[in-house]
C-alpha cells in the first residue's frame, strides 16, 4: 500500500522530469527555427546557380541531355541510396517511416543496392530491412556542422559515380510539412538526366537581357553543378534536421502531456490518502475525548 512518503517522491521525481522534458521542448523548438532559416537562405542560392546553369546550357545551345551508362561488365547496375535518419532516439516514427519509405522506393528500382546512411538509429532499421549500409556518418548537431558533412557525402559520391563504380544516386530524407509534421522524400541526384534539365529550365531568367557566361566553359560548368549538387544535399540534411526536432518536440509534448496526467492522478491519490490520515487522527480524539467523558461521570 502506497504512503503519503512514497507518494511524495514520486510527485518529485515527476516534477524533475516534467522539467527535463520542458527544457527538450524549448532546445527542440530552438533547433527547427534555426534549421527552417537555413533552408529559406539557401532557396535563394539554390535559384542563383540553377540560373547559372540555364545561361550555361542557352550560351551553348544544349536542348538535351544523353545519359552516359559506363562500359564496365555488371550484371546489374548499382544503386547508392544517401538516408537522412538520427542518432539519436525520442523523435517517434522519424527513422521508422523514412526506412520503410526507402524500402518500398528502392523494390521499385532495379539493381543492387548500397546504402550510406546518416545516423545510426536509421542505420539499423535499414540492416535489419536487409539492404547493405557501407557507409554511416553521424548526424550534424548545428547548422555550421551541415555543410563539412554535405562535402565529405559529395566528394565520395562524385568519386564513385565518375570512377563508373556506381551508376545512380538517391537522396532519401523527411521534409517539414508543418508544426510538427513530416513526409519522407527521395531525390535522383546523379546522373543528371533530361528529366533533370527539363525541370531546370522550366526557370525563367528574371530580365530580359541575354545572360552570358564569362570565362571558359567547362570550368564554370563544373563549378556550377559542383554548387547545385551541395545545394541538394545540405537542403535534404536541413530538411532532415528540422522534422527530427519537430518529431522531437511533438514526442515531448505527448510526454509533458502524459506527465500532467501523472501528477494530476499523484497529488489526487496523495491528498486522499493525507485525508484520511487527517481524518484518522480526528476520529482517534474524538474517541478518546468520548472515552475520557465517560470516565468522568
Amino acid at each position: 500500500m502506497e504512503t503519503q512518503e512514497s507518494l511524495r517522491r514520486k510527485l518529485s521525481g515527476a516534477e524533475d522530469l516534467k522539467s527535463v522534458v520542458r527544457t527538450m521542448k524549448a532546445v527542440a523548438a530552438a533547433n527547427i527555427g534555426q534549421y527552417e532559416t537555413a533552408v529559406s537562405s539557401l532557396g535563394d542560392y539554390y535559384l542563383t546557380v540553377s540560373l547559372g546553369i540555364i545561361a550555361y546550357l542557352q550560351q551553348n545551345k544544349i536542348n538535351s541531355i544523353v545519359e552516359k551508362r559506363g562500359t564496365k561488365s555488371r550484371k546489374e547496375k548499382l544503386i547508392y541510396a544517401i538516408v537522412f535518419g538520427s542518432d539519436q532516439g525520442l523523435v517517434g516514427q522519424f527513422n521508422d517511416s523514412l526506412a520503410d519509405f526507402a524500402y518500398q522506393s528502392l523494390q521499385d528500382i532495379p539493381g543492387e543496392k548500397e546504402i550510406w546512411a546518416v545516423g545510426e538509429r536509421v542505420q539499423l532499421l535499414l540492416s535489419d530491412i536487409g539492404f547493405n549500409t557501407s557507409k554511416l556518418f553521424s548526424v550534424p548537431g548545428s547548422v555550421n556542422a551541415i555543410t563539412p558533412l554535405v562535402q565529405n557525402i559529395l566528394v565520395q559520391s562524385e568519386d564513385a559515380f565518375y570512377q563508373d563504380q556506381a551508376n545512380d544516386v538517391y537522396i532519401y530524407y523527411n521534409q517539414p510539412k508543418s508544426a510538427a509534421n513530416y513526409i519522407p522524400k527521395v531525390k535522383r541526384l546523379l546522373p543528371l538526366d533530361e528529366t533533370w534539365r527539363q525541370s531546370i529550365t522550366t526557370l525563367t531568367w528574371p530580365t530580359k537581357l541575354i545572360p552570358q557566361v564569362v570565362g571558359e566553359s567547362k570550368p564554370t560548368i563544373l563549378a556550377l553543378m559542383h554548387e547545385y549538387l551541395f545545394t541538394s544535399l545540405f537542403r535534404a540534411c536541413a530538411e532532415s534536421l528540422a522534422s527530427e526536432n519537430a518529431s522531437r518536440l511533438a514526442a515531448m509534448q505527448r510526454a509533458e502531456k502524459n506527465i500532467d496526467e501523472l501528477l494530476d492522478d499523484l497529488n489526487h491519490k496523495f491528498h486522499s490518502l493525507r485525508q484520511s490520515s487527517i481524518d484518522e487522527e480526528l476520529f482517534d480524539v474524538v474517541s478518546g475525548f468520548e472515552a475520557f467523558a465517560l470516565t468522568q461521570k
